[in-house]
C-alpha cells in the first residue's frame, strides 16, 4: 500500500471513491451523492489543488482505496486550527488500519505547519468503529450536535472531537 497526497491529476479516482462514500454511508457526510455527482470534474481538480486543503490517499497498486482531507483555517483568529473531513476507506479494506494511517499522516502534516495547535473532526455519533479509531489516535469528544443531519425522515447526531497537538 502506498499513501501520498493527491493532486488534480487524481481527480477522477478521487471523485469515484467520494461518490462511493456518499452512496454507501450517506449518514457520515453533509454532502449528498446527488449534489456531488453533478459537480464537474474541474471542481474536484480545483479542490485537490487548493492551497489550504490537503487530501491524502491510500493506494493498492493504482487503485485509490482510502481518502481524508485536512482543511487549514485562513482567518487570523483561527489560524491555529485545522479540521479533518471526508474520511473514507473502501469497505473491502476496512479494519486493516488504513483509516488510522491516513488520519495519522494528516496529523503529521498539521504538526509540520507549526502554527496548527488543534485539529477538529466530526463523526456520526452512532459510528462506533470510527469513534474508536479517532479516540485511539487521541481525539477527545467535546460535544454532541443533536439531529445534525437529516436523511429523509431519519436524524443523525454528530459527535464533535478535537486533538490538541500543542
Amino acid at each position: 500500500m502506498k499513501i501520498r497526497f493527491l493532486t488534480g491529476l487524481d481527480s477522477a479516482s478521487y471523485k469515484s471513491l467520494r461518490l462511493e462514500a456518499l452512496q454507501n454511508n450517506p449518514e457520515a457526510f453533509s454532502s449528498s451523492y446527488e449534489e456531488e455527482e453533478k459537480m464537474p470534474i474541474q471542481q474536484t481538480e480545483l479542490k485537490l489543488n487548493a492551497e489550504y486543503t490537503h487530501t491524502i490517499g491510500a493506494f493498492i497498486e493504482s487503485d485509490l482505496i482510502g481518502i481524508a482531507t485536512l482543511v487549514v483555517e485562513t482567518k487570523k483568529k483561527i489560524l491555529h486550527r485545522a479540521t479533518i473531513v471526508a474520511v473514507y476507506v473502501h469497505q473491502d479494506y476496512r479494519n486493516a488500519g488504513i483509516g488510522k494511517k491516513i488520519v495519522t499522516e494528516l496529523i503529521k502534516k498539521a504538526k509540520s505547519m507549526m502554527r496548527i495547535e488543534q485539529i477538529y473532526l466530526t463523526v456520526t455519533a452512532s459510528n462506533l468503529p470510527a469513534k474508536q479509531l479517532y479516540q485511539s489516535i487521541g481525539f477527545e469528544t467535546y460535544g454532541i450536535e443533536k439531529r445534525a443531519l437529516k436523511i429523509e425522515d431519519t436524524y443523525f447526531d454528530d459527535e464533535l472531537m478535537v486533538l490538541f497537538i500543542k
